[in-house]
């Protein structure tokens, strides 16, 4: 996991996080924390809901991507990578002004004043001064606690890699669905998302994965300036998405079935596409309707309800 040496896991910077993690007052009017836009119930991701929608009522324009695993992300966060470390990620919300609408001084002076935070902020850091700097590394703290790794698909690998005696194994629909992930020439997954020895599900790079012929959103090329980014966004975890709709980094696709059917039918070319949409000529990888139902199948398989439930990581008041 990728800890930074100034910001070290401790029980008490655990805590801390994750009571700020869920406290309004980090927005201008009180009405709404992180987990208003990073619900648990839904992989903490936005309620089902397209765009976030911040204290003002303002919606914006992107799709809240959900929070686990990320002591393990690389090249950045947000879906264009615009923040470096998880630290930085979470300075953003609070001062953007269609999200928690508020400024830091604001914030640190409510959270001065506050009855607990001294006190807390004094365990964790050694003294009672509170600033975006520690916050921010409070949140992070508990961010990288919030592990996903106990789906049936991981019970099966246990079990299959003598690791566990759980008897984990797979329907012949979900085996069918792994063929399905796995096959160049059939659903063709893998390069993106990985192969199953990387429990992360994702590789960690953006790709343009033929949404777009033209980009209303430049995505990463928005951030670094470079026209051969444009339209590129990270590849997003395949884990819970049995909990996290809608997909994409607009949230235009309302299930699953219409993700798959995006890369069986609907790729679309643009000049910066990415090289491994290779059947984009034909519009995608024209799977079948049993290759697309199996592909579903094992994609669920993905789907770690303890991680959902687990209390650790739930509003702690």
């Amino acid at each position: 996991m990728n800890i930074p040496a100034d910001n070290p896991l401790t029980v008490e910077g655990i805590e801390l996080g994750r009571k700020l993690f869920y406290d309004e007052l980090l927005s201008g009017d009180g009405s709404q924390s992180c987990a208003s836009c990073h619900a648990a119930a839904f992989a903490f991701t936005d309620n089902g809901l397209q765009f976030s929608t911040g204290i003002d009522n303002i919606e914006g324009d992107r799709n809240a991507m959900p929070v686990f695993n990320l002591g393990w992300a690389m090249g950045g966060f947000f879906w264009d990578g615009r923040a470096a470390t998880m630290e930085d990620q979470a300075f953003g919300p609070v001062v953007n002004p269609i999200e928690m609408h508020d400024t830091w001084p604001n914030v640190e002076a409510k959270l001065q004043v506050h009855q607990d935070y001294p006190e807390l902020f004094c365990e964790v850091f050694g003294d009672t001064l509170i600033d975006s700097t520690r916050v921010v590394k409070a949140i992070a703290q508990f961010e990288r606690t919030m592990i996903s790794g106990n789906s049936k698909f991981d019970k099966f690998q246990r079990t299959v890699m003598g690791l566990s005696n759980e008897g984990v194994s797979l329907t012949p629909l979900e085996a069918e669905g792994l063929d399905v992930y796995m096959a160049e020439d059939r659903g063709d997954c893998f390069h993106c998302h990985g192969d199953g020895v990387n429990p992360l599900w994702t590789d960690n790079i953006y790709h343009n994965n033929g949404l777009d012929a033209t980009f209303t959103d430049l995505g990463l090329g928005a951030i670094n300036g470079n026209p051969n980014d444009n339209g590129l966004f990270k590849t997003p975890s395949l884990r819970n998405l049995a909990y996290s709709a809608p997909f994409m980094h607009d949230g235009r696709f309302a299930t699953i079935e219409d993700v798959i059917e995006h890369y069986s039918t609907g790729l679309v070319w643009s000049s910066t596409i990415d090289p491994l949409m290779k059947n984009v000529d034909y519009g995608g990888a024209q799977m079948t309707p049993a290759d697309k139902q199996a592909l579903k199948a094992f994609i669920l398989t993905l789907t770690d309800e303890s991680f959902i439930t687990n209390t650790d990581f739930h509003d702690p008041n």
